[in-house]
Formats: structure tokens, C-alpha cells, sequence
């Protein structure tokens, strides 16, 4: 199998994209503001051989969480943010190692300034995560819900970053559709060096989720597509 070349960006310990291998990522399903229980599920992960773990980051009590995760191990840690520039600099000042956040969704370009000046410093990758359950209506309309519109929405937030001189970025188009996700993936790979995060998202219950998943991740992976993987349950 000959992988896509793509440039690389370093999440904490890990590198993904380039020659690196695929790293393998997860996402806990506690409140992140349970301390305790989030630490322990993070732990546990990185035991069972996880490269990087998401956490939810919805208010500022979720940023204490990442300090204290941060005291007990250097597993490389994501914050989850939709829409509060503010949590992603919080974020960045507790230690965080990466964030996923789409800089068009965050409000002016002061905000989406202010994150990259932080980032910058901090040298955080921002991974770039499109959903086909939340595109824009402008996007809908031009192109209807199909994998051409999921790769132009991921591209106009990617214009915007390069534009303020920012390329430590990743990469996600998300569809619970394992074709469309396939297409997607194929659509952005095609137009752009940056990493990918490949997954089906919400794919289903355990079953049906680990069969859509092995298939949608599978098929990319054979065609070089693909830097690091999250398998997406619902």
C-alpha cells in the first residue's frame, strides 16, 4: 500500500501525517467536568495502546479537567469546542495539544485571530472536523448533502486559517454514509497535503458500527488515505 504523502504536524508526543505511523485516537463519553471519572477513562485508554484522546470541552469548568489529566500522564489530549473561541484559548493555556474547532463557526475574524495567535505560540494543531449533518445552507444549496459539499465546506474553513498564515492542520469529513464518506475523503485528498482524521461517524450500534467502520476505514486505508483514525459509534 503506497499512503498518501501529506505534510506532518505534531500533537504532544505524537507526529501524524508524513512518513509516521497512523495513530489511533479515542473520545470518552463521561462529563468531562467528573474529573475523576474522565482521568480514569483517559488512563485506561492510553493502557490499551490509544495514541490520542478527545475530551468534550463545553464550559469553562471542563478546562480544570484538562490541568488535572495533564498532572497524571502526557498522553496527547483534544479539545472538543463548537463556537466559544474562548474555550479553545483556555483550552490552550491548560496544555491542551490539539483542538477541534471550525474557525468559520466562531464568530468574527478577531476571534478566529485571537485563537491563532494562541495556537501559534503554543504550536496546537486546529483538526478542521465537517459534518454532513451540519453543513451550512449556502453549501447546501450550491451542492446539495453529497461528498463534494462536505470537501468544499472543510475547504472554505482551511482558506480561512491559511489566510492568517496558520497550516498546522487536520483534517475530518464526516457522514454516518460509508460511501459518501469514502467519496468525501477521496474528493480532499485529491486538493490538499494536510492530514487526515478518517472515521464513520454515529456509524451504529457495536455491530453494525465495528462493520460500517472496518469498511468505510478500511477502503481508505487501501487507498493510502488516512493519518489517524477514530472508530465512531452511536
Amino acid at each position: 500500500m503506497e499512503r498518501r504523502n501529506t505534510r506532518a504536524v505534531k500533537v504532544g508526543r505524537v507526529k501524524i501525517g508524513g512518513d509516521n505511523p497512523i495513530s489511533i485516537q479515542s473520545m470518552t463519553n463521561t462529563d468531562t467536568k467528573d474529573i475523576d471519572l474522565t482521568l480514569r477513562q483517559v488512563l485506561e485508554l492510553e493502557e490499551a495502546g490509544c495514541d490520542i484522546v478527545r475530551l468534550a470541552i463545553y464550559d469553562e469548568e471542563c478546562i480544570e479537567t484538562i490541568k488535572v489529566i495533564k498532572r497524571h500522564t502526557d498522553i496527547p489530549l483534544v479539545a472538543d469546542i463548537h463556537f466559544d473561541y474562548r474555550l479553545a484559548i483556555k483550552s490552550i493555556d491548560a496544555g491542551i495539544d490539539k483542538l477541534r474547532i471550525n474557525p468559520g463557526n466562531i464568530g468574527s475574524a478577531k476571534n478566529v485571530e485571537r485563537v491563532i495567535d494562541a495556537a501559534s505560540e503554543r504550536k496546537v494543531p486546529i483538526r478542521i472536523g465537517v459534518n454532513s449533518g451540519s453543513l451550512k445552507k449556502d453549501i447546501l444549496y450550491k451542492y446539495g448533502n453529497t461528498p463534494k459539499a462536505l470537501g468544499e465546506s472543510a475547504l472554505e474553513h482551511v482558506k480561512i486559517l491559511e489566510d492568517l498564515g496558520y497550516e498546522e492542520i487536520v483534517i475530518s469529513l464526516k457522514s454516518s454514509d460509508v460511501i459518501k464518506t469514502i467519496e468525501a475523503y477521496s474528493y480532499i485528498a485529491d486538493r490538499v497535503s494536510y492530514p487526515l482524521h478518517i472515521g464513520v461517524t454515529e456509524a451504529g450500534t457495536l455491530l453494525e458500527g465495528a462493520i460500517k467502520s472496518s469498511i468505510g476505514i478500511g477502503h481508505l486505508l487501501i487507498k493510502g488515505i488516512g493519518d489517524t483514525l477514530r472508530v465512531s459509534l452511536t
